[in-house]
């Protein structure tokens, strides 16, 4: 490889390092947060923000083969984990003022991750189709198992457009790419395209079509156990 791919390579990798790691450090915030708001004591902020900023991240380098993965093979992984968790600890009551503070720095971790996420995939000699669902899973993974920690159903699979915008915006990034768009321009707009729809799907109530259920109302349980008895 000569000077001006080992130029191009590099700046590359720094490009997704940066991704990768801001999306570590916010999807931490987002867990600290919600640590917090669950009474976590200390050491439970700082596992929560470890494992909501990279239980994704982990996965896809399992499933890719980057092993050991990053999270636990990188210091900086850790370092910015701990720094997410500090800083919602000494300043809660400062970062609570915020609007919705647990959304808006989900949103964007999903974003970020998810581009991310596709990326690596894609170096690692991932199919379109594998670097776009490896991407979708970074970004969905940390918030996953965040919920499933703190005893609450996944944000996944009972909110507005979550995941479909994490397939969007690695779609996006992925296709962007094979049809010869930049990275340093394909991951931003791809970001940038997931976290606008996921906040415009909270806003607006966007969500995929539910099952329909018949509600049954205290009347009607009433009345079938009274039929009920007047038949025995």
């Amino acid at each position: 490889m000569n000077q001006i791919g080992l130029d191009s390579h590099h700046v590359v990798t720094t490009f997704l390092a940066v991704f990768d790691l801001t999306g570590t450090f916010v999807f931490a915030l987002s867990g600290a947060i919600a640590a917090v708001k669950h009474r976590l004591d200390a050491f439970g902020i700082l596992v929560l923000c470890f494992v909501t900023g990279n239980a994704g991240g982990i996965t896809r380098d399992m499933m890719i083969g980057a092993i050991p993965p990053a999270a636990i093979n990188e210091w900086r992984y850790v370092a910015v984990s701990i720094l997410a968790g500090l800083i919602v600890f000494f300043a809660y009551p400062v970062i609570n003022r915020l609007s919705s503070p647990v959304l808006l720095f989900d949103a964007a971790g999903l974003g970020l991750f998810c581009v991310a996420g596709a990326d690596k995939a894609l170096a690692f000699h991932a199919g379109p189709v594998a670097a776009t669902l490896l991407g979708m899973t970074t970004g969905i993974g940390g918030g996953m198992v965040r919920d499933v920690l703190v005893m609450e159903i996944p944000t996944v699979l009972r909110t507005e457009l979550y995941a479909v915008a994490a397939l969007l915006g690695a779609a996006f990034t992925v296709v962007g790419q094979r049809l010869g768009m930049p990275l340093h321009v394909a991951a931003p707009v791809g970001a940038a395209l997931c976290i606008a729809l996921r906040l415009l799907a909270v806003r607006y109530r966007w969500h995929l079509p539910l099952a329909r259920v018949e509600e049954r109302t205290a009347a009607t349980d009433n009345d079938q156990l009274g039929h009920t008895g007047t038949s025995r």
